[in-house]
């Protein structure tokens, strides 16, 4: 049985609060993992084009209220 089979069915043998406390964990760990994979691409120039393109969007008036 792989490491990943053995956390399977760990997560099914827990009981509701304790799969409810880890559920809302690994969401935390997914949003922390995203913000750093976001300040990485900044760092790194990734979204230069995309925020350029959307200043020049923004700057010909192509924007609404929200």
């Amino acid at each position: 049985m792989s490491n990943l089979e053995q956390i399977e069915a760990a997560i099914l043998s827990l009981p509701s609060h304790e799969f409810a406390k880890l559920r809302l964990w690994l969401l935390d760990l997914d949003y922390e993992r995203w913000d750093a994979q976001i300040e990485q691409d900044i760092e790194d120039g990734r979204l230069e084009a995309f925020a350029q393109e959307a200043i020049a969007e923004f700057q010909a008036g192509h924007c609404r209220e929200l």
